[in-house]
């Protein structure tokens, strides 16, 4: 499949102050506590601004975790469309399997519409007592928990509703969410590589685990805001983004509404201060801003999830002006230039120290304490040296995985699984590496102290799914 590439413009051109973008660019850097990944701004339906923080690459696709779910809502719109199922049926008819098990009147009375919108009647998450109740088959897990409350009355953010609708996608299509999106959403949209984690069961677990590159948010974005339609094509039915992105529950949880999680939610989008978005972990946005004409898209690996929203409001907003903007040249090709050189600044760290090199040499090294918190299956971390510097052998879960550190910045391979190692020496007895996986919004800090051959281990950020370090990547076709 030929991938048409976004059409790009200067930002002045549709009224886009490059200042702004300048400015969002800035705090991002300067935030500790924020690791931006990739950023890309469209106005107008051109691309005006776009970016990748080295070692993260353009063509790389990034875990979205709860980005997952309005992919998986916007299945089951499609679902609807051609009349497989009515977000009115209650949930149980799609599971006349379950029927005999689920004798709790609340759930037998949740209706789809209410898995879409995180209505379900249940007060908090349900992941681990569904999975107490049911670790094969989650939909029956799920229906098996009580909910607290009528359905449609109450909002909890809660992975079973999503699980549960993604599920009644796969039964009535009779394919994975992946197969049945790609020849209604992703081809037309020129979305090429995509991939959903899998559970036990085989299927697509449809609240997180798609990985797809930051274009393809970017273009999932703009065909919700053109209501959609791409390129004079009508994908999505009419009326449908109207609907999945308009409050179905409040919120709010009764308290003044000072957070954009508290502003409504519909299928499986958050409602915003401005416009609406799908959202993931760790700083994964698809933002759709109606009145700006204009679809912001980030990945990112960050705890402040709101800081980082708060500084697309707070820089990216007011950079969108009602008028193209003249003049502007110079700036432009500023932020252009920007934005080709962004990347993540290496861990810091010093070659091996040559009177130290010999015990270095072959050394292996041990969980401190007798066990690795931060990684619990990684038991040991082996040192050699290279032709082209050293290696560093994790064995995890019983896997060894060998990376390659070079003399200075990134060294990025491809296999066993893309990976970014930087990193060296603090000291004569202390080595400490970064491995990022470029694949997800994770980076792992592994330091070896050679006096007492013992190691640490600390994610920047931790993976939500329990995943042995060489399987850190997107799933992979076994075609």
């Amino acid at each position: 499949m030929t991938v048409r590439p976004l059409s790009p413009a200067a930002p002045a051109t549709q009224g886009v102050d490059a200042a702004g973008v300048h400015a969002f660019l800035d705090a991002l850097e300067a935030a500790p506590d924020i690791e931006p990944h990739s950023l890309m701004i469209l106005r107008h339906g051109r691309l005006v601004a776009s970016g990748w923080w080295a070692p993260y690459t353009a063509d790389r696709p990034h875990l979205l975790y709860s980005l997952s779910k309005s992919f998986t809502a916007t299945a089951a719109g499609l679902a609807a469309a051609e009349g497989l199922l009515r977000f009115d049926d209650p949930v149980i008819s799609y599971f006349p399997e379950f029927e005999a098990d689920i004798t709790d009147p609340r759930s037998r009375a949740m209706l789809v519409r209410h898995v879409a919108s995180m209505s379900s009647g249940h007060e908090a998450e349900t992941l681990e007592r569904a999975l107490a109740a049911d670790r094969d088959e989650l939909v029956r897990g799920f229906l098996l928990v009580p909910p607290e409350r009528e359905p449609g009355t109450v909002f909890a953010y809660n992975q079973p509703t999503t699980y549960t609708l993604a599920a009644i996608v796969q039964r009535v299509t009779g394919q994975s969410l992946t197969d049945y999106l790609r020849p209604r959403l992703l081809d037309p949209l020129g979305i090429g590589e995509a991939a959903w984690q899998t559970d036990r069961a085989g299927r697509e677990i449809g609240f997180s685990g798609l990985h797809a590159c930051t274009d393809a948010v970017a273009r999932f974005g703009q065909l919700y805001l053109r209501d959609g339609v791409w390129e004079g094509e009508r994908l999505l039915p009419e009326g449908w983004v109207a609907e999945a992105t308009r409050p179905h529950i409040d919120n709010s949880g009764g308290e003044p509404v000072t957070s954009d999680w508290q502003r409504g939610y519909g299928y499986q989008f958050w409602m915003s201060r401005d416009g609406y978005r799908g959202d993931g972990a760790y700083g994964q946005y698809c933002v759709v801003l109606p009145e700006q004409d204009a679809v912001i898209a980030t990945t990112a690996a960050t705890e402040q999830m709101p800081q980082l929203l708060d500084l697309v409001w707070e820089h990216l907003l007011p950079a969108f002006r009602p008028e193209p903007l003249t003049g502007a040249d110079e700036a432009d090709a500023a932020l252009r230039e920007r934005l080709a050189r962004l990347a993540l600044p290496p861990a810091a760290g010093k070659p091996a120290p040559p009177e130290r090199a010999e015990p270095w040499t072959e050394a292996e090294f041990t969980p401190r304490g007798g066990a690795c918190a931060g990684v619990p299956k990684l038991t040991s971390v082996a040192v050699t040296p290279a032709a082209d510097g050293w290696s560093l052998t994790l064995t995890d879960d019983g896997e060894p995985l060998r990376l390659r550190l070079g003399a200075s910045g990134w060294t990025v391979a491809e296999e066993p699984l893309p990976v970014a190692v930087s990193g060296g020496w603090a000291d004569a007895d202390t080595l400490a590496v970064d491995v990022v996986f470029l694949e997800t919004p994770h980076r792992l800090t592994v330091t070896c102290s050679l006096p007492e051959r013992t190691f640490t281990a600390r994610w920047h950020t931790t993976p939500l799914r329990s995943t042995p370090l060489r399987r850190m990547r997107a799933p992979r076709s076994s075609g």
